[in-house]
């Protein structure tokens, strides 16, 4: 790769990408008083698909969280659609149009599938048909076990019953922390290509993942954090292509 690599410690979101969905600049973020993120730097443009990868504890998830208003706001600034949300608590957000799937505990395992998706829909005044229609179609395995208690259901459909609940309120802008976890090796690849197909549909990704070979071939542009800070920014493929990133965070 060429020395011109992005590295987001001297380049802006603005200068990352020209249609700025998400604008993150010079977060600092954490939990109460313990602080992960420093001047951390990220965009994604609309209908972009974005991956976040880095050691365990690097702040990966912290970024999506403190975006979302999970995580403690120090300063700095984010932005969505050019509207300041810096602070803003979740049911704020979400009006704005940005969805979020956690990693763990991200269905209710007591209700039913269909009922798990109407919960998708709560700040709407009614569950719009349409909407639950798009998304078995999506998902055809949630179609056919609708009275089905979430807490039943494998992992993989568990994972897609979690993206069809956010999927409810057709967002700009869709967060996934983690979509593989837990997930057996023959279905990861059918998670990553229902998550190619949702962002093919124009729903913009940023996505936090382990599987960071993965996560890097599919994506549009990757992000590397070390210790809560950006280490590198570049395109997926010539992230893959950098012999220090391989080396140091892809196991050579």
């Amino acid at each position: 790769m060429s020395d011109d690599r992005a590295v987001t410690d001297d380049a802006s979101p603005e200068e990352t990408t020209a249609e700025g969905l998400l604008s993150v600049a010079d977060l600092d973020a954490g939990y109460g008083d313990l602080q992960i993120l420093s001047a951390v730097d990220l965009a994604v443009g609309a209908g972009e698909y974005v991956t976040i990868v880095g050691p365990n504890g690097a702040g990966k998830s912290t970024v999506m969280k403190a975006v979302f208003g999970l995580a403690t706001y120090m300063d700095g600034a984010i932005a969505f659609d050019g509207e300041d949300i810096s602070g803003l608590a979740p049911e704020e957000v979400i009006h704005r149009g940005v969805s979020y799937v956690p990693q763990n505990e991200n269905v209710f395992a007591g209700l039913s599938v269909r009922e798990n998706l109407e919960m998708g829909a709560y700040i709407l005044d009614s569950v719009p048909e349409d909407r639950l229609e798009s998304v078995f179609e999506r998902f055809p395995i949630l179609d056919e076990r609708q009275s089905q208690r979430a807490g039943t259901l494998s992992g993989g459909q568990r994972q897609m019953l979690a993206m069809g609940r956010a999927l409810m309120l057709d967002p700009e802008l869709l967060l996934l922390d983690e979509p593989s976890a837990g997930l057996a090796p023959d279905l990861v690849d059918e998670m990553f290509d229902r998550i190619d197909a949702i962002n093919d549909a124009g729903t913009a990704i940023l996505m936090v993942e382990q599987n960071a070979m993965e996560a890097l071939e599919r994506c549009d542009r990757g992000y590397v954090l070390v210790q809560g800070q950006n280490r590198f920014t570049d395109t997926g493929e010539a992230l893959l292509g950098d012999e220090e990133v391989r080396r140091e965070f892809l196991g050579g």
